[in-house]
């Protein structure tokens, strides 16, 4: 029978629908052609082809090889420089204002985060912690980082990438998640995770299936520490959660196959008065679509129970 359950991170009503894992498809899905190193303007040695970089990791002088990790402005952002104005006016109180930058995970065309090795990982989050604070340290409201992997989950370019936009006000849908902390919410569901057999990568980072997720095979990954801000963690907090989110997404190859996902960061705003705020990081493999029901009513239907999930991404 169809259950509902309650994200309170999230605030989301989700029907956990084991049995509509049976339905059969006939629609067609296509795989878009992959473009290739060559004509990639991520790969090392194609410096030229992005606006020139904000940072780099790793060797060489800047717009050369050599480099670990690259950033770079998005050619196409989802906020606009305050400094630009388009033509025709000044800019009004309804301009979308802030900074996007592209993280570059690796001059490899191929490696994506599941593949990089630890230091690497731990090198690649610890450049998407330094822009976060870099960017809040010029006046940004807040930083939202995310990874989209693949076509299916949003990307345009299929070299390995993380995003950092920096709006300069703050989504209601953030001040809400946060004002919700009135406890650490990650805290009690990590310790419930635990106790019912939802973890599926344990350390001093866990990853986890939520008891409520709102779409299959979906995990959360959270250091142990109570910190309300991702720009605020540690090194050895990066560290430690890259390594588990690294493994998760391992663990999420083997069991789903090559499928596109998303990894998005949820962190608490500055100058924002909260002590139980617990950034965390959620990883959501697009294997379903968000259809018409979810459109129409705002509930969720998961037909993948999470303990179901997080057994078959432990393979027990």
């Amino acid at each position: 029978m169809p259950e509902y359950r309650h994200d309170p991170i999230l605030d989301r009503t989700v029907i956990i629908a084991a049995e509509r894992a049976a339905r059969p498809y006939t629609a067609q899905t296509g795989s878009p052609a992959r473009t290739g190193p060559d004509t990639c303007p991520f790969c090392g040695g194609h410096e030229d082809r992005t606006p020139p970089e904000t940072y780099r990791t790793g060797d060489g002088a800047p717009e050369t090889p050599g480099w670990s990790v690259r950033v770079v402005p998005n050619l196409y952002p989802i906020v606009g420089d305050t400094g630009v104005v388009e033509p025709g006016g000044a800019a009004s109180s309804a301009d979308a204002t802030g900074k996007h930058e592209v993280v570059i995970l690796s001059p490899d065309h191929n490696a994506d985060f599941a593949r990089l090795t630890p230091e690497h990982a731990a090198a690649a989050l610890t450049v998407v912690r330094d822009r976060s604070r870099a960017l809040i340290a010029t006046g940004a409201a807040y930083v939202s980082a995310f990874i989209n992997h693949g076509r299916g989950a949003g990307a345009s370019i299929e070299h390995p990438h993380a995003q950092v936009v920096a709006p300069d006000t703050v989504a209601a849908a953030v001040t809400a998640m946060t004002a919700r902390f009135t406890t650490d919410l990650v805290a009690r569901e990590m310790a419930d995770a635990r106790r019912t057999g939802l973890v599926v990568v344990d350390g001093s980072a866990i990853a986890w299936c939520p008891p409520a997720s709102w779409s299959p095979y979906l995990v959360r990954v959270a250091h142990r520490s109570t910190r309300a801000r991702f720009d605020e963690a540690t090194d050895a907090e990066v560290r430690v959660t890259a390594d588990a989110l690294g493994a998760a997404l391992r663990l999420m190859e083997a069991a789903l196959g090559p499928v596109p996902y998303n990894v998005v960061l949820h962190t608490a705003p500055p100058n924002v008065a909260t002590v139980e705020m617990h950034w965390h990081l959620e990883v959501i493999p697009r294997t379903s679509v968000i259809a018409g029901f979810e459109l129409g009513t705002g509930v969720f239907a998961n037909a993948v129970a999470p303990v179901h999930g997080a057994a078959l991404l432990r393979a027990d």
